[in-house]
This record gives structure tokens, sequence and C-alpha cells, in this order.
């Protein structure tokens, strides 16, 4: 049977499930699906994110680049505008800092385009980690002028879960979002990346059994220890749920 592609009210039941109780998953855990890089072809990362889970998603993943570091063969930098108020992405953020991973300065909310713009023109690829499934416009400063600016610098990107700027439903319907070279879903694709042309990887290895077939998710098989599969482009084909 073909993958299901999951709306926004499943995807947060799943989310909800996940780090519930009877899940047993931590919001720490389902982030550790948050990357897919090349450590030959892109050795310089500029993380991007936002405020939200998804720039949590960011964080640990530049938390791992930054561990591969250590083996002298890439290296991250943390594009933060307005960090996160929650607990957890504070912690996530500190763990970077304690790993010497820098975040580029933006205390001063007139400097964020500029910085960026010149953290672009330093980076062989951009983690777009800004806005998740959650994301509703319009998109608001300094994010605004962020994403056309990624989208022209002509640095690869590779996007976590849902390209910033598109409706988890409807895709980038208003035209505003992000085209990123490489997509990460997390869990199960959500519907509105069914016309997505670039290479599509899941991560979902870590979702029990008992949910996949609770949920019918048909989630594909994943080659030998591998935390990730790459999917066809086979929209038509797959489910509505």
């Amino acid at each position: 049977m073909s993958i299901r592609y999951l709306t926004a009210k499943l995807a947060q039941q799943i989310d909800e499930e996940l780090m519930s109780a009877a899940g047993a998953f931590s919001i720490d855990q389902v982030r550790h699906l948050a990357t897919v890089y090349s450590k030959e072809k892109y050795p310089r990362v500029l993380v991007c994110c936002g405020p939200g889970n998804q720039g949590g998603d960011g964080l640990v993943a530049a938390r791992h680049l930054g561990i591969a570091h250590e083996g002298c063969w890439l290296q991250a930098t943390i594009w933060m505008p307005k960090p996160g108020s929650k607990d957890i992405y504070k912690r996530l953020h500190t763990q970077c800092d304690n790993m010497h991973i820098p975040t580029l300065p933006t205390s001063d909310p007139a400097l964020a385009e500029s910085t960026l713009s010149s953290a672009l023109a330093a980076s062989d690829v951009v983690l777009d980690a800004i806005f998740g499934f959650s994301f509703k416009p319009p998109v608001r400063a300094p994010f605004d002028a962020a994403l056309p600016l990624i989208q022209r610098a002509g640095v690869p990107v590779v996007s976590v879960d849902i390209p910033s700027g598109w409706d988890v439903e409807r895709g980038d319907a208003a035209g505003l979002g992000l085209r990123p070279d490489v997509l990460v879903s997390l869990t199960a694709p959500k519907e509105g990346v069914r016309a997505f042309a670039g290479r599509h990887f899941l991560g979902g290895r870590f979702v029990p059994k008992s949910l996949e077939e609770k949920l019918e998710l048909n989630l594909p098989p994943y080659p030998g220890f591998a935390q990730i599969v790459e999917l066809p482009q086979a929209e038509d084909k797959a489910q509505r749920l």
C-alpha cells in the first residue's frame, strides 16, 4: 500500500501521541531526525532557526553537525533572529553554545537581514528550520525578508518537515515559501508537499509500530540501520487521510 500523506489535524495528533506517556517520546528524541547533509560537498552549513518547535529541530541538527565538526570536516553556524521562549528551546541552544557552535549576532532586528546575507555568502548549504506544519500566514519580520533572500542566494536548501512558508495542507499556495532542493519529512509526509519536486527523504523510523498500524501510515522500510529513507516522487499514488 502507498504511504499516507498527513493533514494538519493528523500531524498534530501524531506529535501528541509520540510525546505522550503512552508514546514515551520526548521532543528531544523526535528531533534527532532533523537533518540530511553531505560532509564532502557542503562543509559549511547555515542553520536558520525560527522561534518555535521547528527552530528546535534546527538546533538539534546544528548540534549533530557540531559533533561532526570535531572530525574536522564541516562547520555549522546558527542564524536565529528570534529565539524561542520555551525552556527546551533554551536548553537546546545552550547545548550548541557549549559545543562552540556559533550563533550569529542578531539582537538588533535591523541587522538581521544584512547578517543573513553575509552568512549566506559564506555558506555551502542552508538548513531551513524556520517554520513548521503549524505555520499560518502572513510571514512576519524578519522572516518576510529572510525567505526571498535565502531563495535568491543560490545556495542549496534542505528543509525540515515542510518548507518554510508552505501551508501543511495546501503547500505553497501563496507562492511565498522556500523552494528547497531537499525535504526531510518527519514521521510521515504532509499533504501540502505532494507536489514537491526535489529530493524527498522521510525520517520516521522512530514511529512505533503500534501507532503506524493504528493510523495506517504505511511507512516504507528503512535500509539497514539508516534513520532516513528516500521517497519516490509518486504523489498521485499516495493516499489522503
